[in-house]
């Protein structure tokens, strides 16, 4: 299926592993050119050689930046001072009791979950307008309707961009430029999987049997009873990157696994 993502250009936060490493893969399969993100230009090098090699003539480069900085999101715009595609993706989660999260956290998750995006959407909304054609995307998560007893903070964040990713389609009405978000459920990604095999190790029991507790004490209305792949959460994103997509605008999209109890 031909996505008509050929040279669009695609900027993916939070990239050099995980759901944004899958994301990056799958446009430039499809033809476009991605620059990805991380903290450290050792992380991004590594991940340009593995997209290189897993597609020859790739058309991919990267940018290093802290998203908890504001100074690093702004030298970001201005070394990259438009895209087509803008992929929010970059996160951080913590397991944290409620009564023990200090406001520092709280402070820490919104402003890499919230504010990079917020700082990234508002610069590159304006030239996607101006040439009439963009796609931004939220990578938001069921937490963000479901929230997490174990995650207020996060899923607080997560809410947010549900928000924000309202707001910012607003301002798209009547155009081709068009704001989403994905809702990914549990996902394999690179930090759940560090997280299970802690929580396996601590317990005693294989990664695969805490999986299993998982979905059956944490997680019991998920249809799917496992952790998605990244690709599958992909699949999802660059649909939604592509001029495929056009008729939807402002919408929370589900990923989920059949976790969230709602028929819509």
């Amino acid at each position: 299926m031909d996505y008509k993502l050929k040279d669009k250009k695609a900027l993916i936060t939070g990239s050099t592993a995980g759901i944004g490493f899958a994301t990056a893969k799958q446009l430039l399969q499809e033809g476009a050119e991605v620059i990805i993100n991380g903290r450290s230009k050792a992380r991004i090098d590594e991940a340009i050689a593995k997209l290189q090699q897993l597609v020859p003539g790739a058309k991919v480069s990267g940018i290093a930046a802290d998203f908890s900085k504001a100074e690093e999101v702004k030298a970001l715009t201005e070394q990259l001072p438009e895209v087509d595609i803008l992929i929010n993706n970059v996160s951080i989660f913590e397991p944290k009791p409620f009564l023990e999260i200090p406001d520092e956290d709280w402070l820490r998750l919104f402003d890499i979950n919230v504010m990079s995006g917020v700082r990234l959407s508002r610069h590159y909304v304006k030239p996607m307008l101006a040439k009439d054609w963009g796609r931004i995307i939220f990578i938001s998560s069921e937490s963000s309707i479901d929230t997490p007893e174990d995650m207020v903070h996060y899923g607080m964040t997560k809410t947010a961009q549900l928000s924000l990713n309202r707001g910012v389609a607003l301002l798209t009405k009547g155009t081709n430029v068009t704001s989403n978000a994905v809702l990914p459920g549990p996902t394999a990604s690179e930090g759940v999987g560090v997280f299970v095999q802690e929580l396996a190790k601590e317990k005693g029991i294989s990664a695969a049997e805490m999986e299993k507790n998982f979905f059956k004490e944490a997680r019991p209305g998920s249809l799917l009873q496992r952790f998605a792949n990244v690709e599958e959460i992909a699949n999802l994103i660059v649909y939604v990157a592509s001029p495929l997509s056009s008729a939807t605008n402002g919408a929370a999209l589900r990923a989920d696994g059949g976790l969230i109890k709602n028929i819509y």
